[in-house]
């Protein structure tokens, strides 16, 4: 659900790009105080992993796209910080190198998908998962919530920019992201569940390390 330039008006782009700022800035001040630099070799697995996935892309409406995005399977194995990082790093690489995304909607874009994603599906799945145990039905409604209410996030900042009605956008939007979500459950299921048996280490935490606010 990359935005392209030209779709946010001034007051929209701006103002995503403040909060995104703002909230990444606060992200790395976090990862600073308590990360695990041993965990960066893994951060970069998950990140080429998600990259990957993000760049199969297919349209959706007026413009946008829709695609996987990975949010919750970094924020179960890393915790909800690191994810917001990776997510971000992905989408700065994506918009400077692959021009997947506007530049002046790369805000809106990290917002959505980095932030957005990230603590919205981590939110649902610690709520249906209290112990971080990695189950798999509080991962897959996790996984497939950060779809949905991240295409909710890119369909409300096109409608209040004009770009597109809301009766058109949001349906649009939220018919496609609903299903897309379901590939991403089962996905982001799937992935952790292999990790699990096959190098159970790397989830030794759950998701704990650096999760908490």
């Amino acid at each position: 659900m990359h935005i392209p330039d030209g779709f946010l008006d001034t007051k929209t782009w701006v103002s995503a790009m403040g909060i995104s700022s703002a909230s990444v800035g606060y992200g790395i001040k976090k990862l600073k105080q308590e990360f695990d630099y041993k965990k960066i070799p893994l951060m970069g697995v998950i990140a080429a992993f998600i990259f990957a996935a993000q760049m199969i892309n297919f349209p959706v409406a007026g413009g946008t796209s829709g695609h996987l995005i990975g949010a919750l399977l970094a924020a179960a194995i890393m915790g909800p910080f690191s994810a917001m990082i990776i997510m971000s790093t992905i989408l700065i690489i994506q918009c400077f190198i692959f021009l997947d995304g506007g530049v002046t909607a790369l805000g809106a874009n990290i917002l959505n998908m980095g932030i957005i994603a990230t603590w919205g599906g981590y939110c649902i799945y610690r709520l249906l998962d209290k112990e971080n145990a990695l189950h798999p039905f509080a991962l897959f409604v996790g996984a497939w919530v950060s779809v949905v209410i991240s295409a909710l996030a890119a369909s409300i900042e096109l409608a209040v920019s004009g770009t597109i009605p809301f009766s058109v956008v949001i349906p649009a939007m939220l018919f496609w992201h609903a299903i897309i979500g379901i590939g991403e459950g089962i996905i982001t299921v799937f992935v952790i569940s292999y990790v699990k048996k096959v190098k159970p280490e790397m989830l030794e935490n759950g998701g704990n390390g650096n999760g908490e606010v």
